[in-house]
């Protein structure tokens, strides 16, 4: 395969996993910020999204205060954002239609009807009448782009290249999510809290399985109240967890074996470490080492790998 049209199918998956990462965020950032708490903890909220997302800097110069307004502007509709819904699902609609050749019809107009019904929705008031809906909207249709791409395509290069970047992206997103929000509530792991504290937490951990589509699945693996330590392993470890780090990683290395070319053993051998990693890792083990050490030394992995894809098989990067 050539690998522009490798590096189109890449980045369009990509961009169409972080725009549904972004509306989930979004989403359970402004579900917690519904409930009773000072104004000071709901900007701490929104804060930690910017965050996430390693946009502090660039929002605090467009905005003057960060709010639930501002933050959802910037990371709705700002074009200028490269990690809004905005420019993510315009970047995928871009990297689609160049390479329509390559696409089933289904994947391309499904790519296409979004872009063009997002805008209608923006147009029409959506997103300041009921966010909550409009972010399920988006989620709806990341999950119908990776249906119609699995029940219609091909499984050869070009899906396996679209499913690297899913995996990737993903995997991504759920070591940042982790990491800031594992700092945002702390009281179950420092001994004695106040049931205040503990019934906010309850919300907070939960609104974080939420976020990543895995309150029920707690419920059904571990049938316990909620405790920090098992969202972390449930997040981590579980390979059957489908948003998990380990999950991804088994995806992204499956993947990338069937696309392995000469130069490509040293990125495909990363891959595997990393995930043998994850497979035989306990979680004990990585809150004894410090989780956010660990997460961050995750991250720096993942953003090496995808160096490594870039090199391998996709568009040099220029300069």
């Amino acid at each position: 395969m050539l690998s522009r049209t490798a590096d189109h199918l890449f980045w369009m998956a990509r961009y169409m996993e972080r725009a549904e990462n972004t509306a989930r965020m979004l989403d359970v950032n402004y579900q917690t910020s519904l409930l009773p708490q000072s104004a000071g903890v709901a900007e701490l909220g929104w804060k930690g999204l910017l965050s996430i997302s390693e946009l502090s800097l660039d929002f605090a110069r467009r905005y003057d205060t960060v709010s639930a307004r501002n933050v959802m502007d910037y990371m709705v509709r700002d074009g200028s954002n490269p990690s809004s819904i905005a420019a993510c699902l315009r970047a995928a609609r871009e990297n689609a239609r160049a390479v329509r050749g390559t696409l089933t019809t289904e994947v391309w107009e499904t790519q296409n009807q979004t872009w063009l019904e997002f805008n209608r929705l923006l147009g029409t008031g959506r997103l300041q009448r009921d966010p909550a809906q409009f972010f399920e909207w988006v989620k709806f249709r990341s999950h119908l782009s990776r249906g119609v791409t699995l029940g219609t395509m091909l499984q050869d290069e070009a899906f396996h290249f679209l499913r690297i970047g899913t995996f990737l992206e993903r995997a991504d997103n759920t070591a940042r999510l982790l990491d800031v929000k594992f700092h945002a509530v702390q009281s179950e792991f420092f001994g004695a809290a106040s049931q205040k504290d503990l019934e906010y937490d309850f919300y907070h951990w939960s609104a974080i399985l939420r976020s990543v589509s895995g309150f029920e699945v707690y419920r059904k693996v571990y049938r316990n109240v909620i405790r920090p330590e098992k969202v972390a392993e449930l997040l981590i470890l579980r390979p059957d967890m489908p948003r998990s780090l380990a999950a991804c990683l088994n995806e992204v290395v499956l993947n990338l074996r069937d696309v392995a070319n000469e130069q490509s053993h040293e990125t495909l051998r990363r891959a595997g470490r990393l995930r043998a990693d994850l497979q035989y890792g306990s979680i004990e083990e990585i809150l004894a080492t410090g989780l956010h050490a660990f997460l961050t030394q995750f991250l720096d992995r993942v953003n090496d790998l995808g160096a490594g894809i870039s090199r391998d098989f996709l568009v040099p990067v220029s300069g």
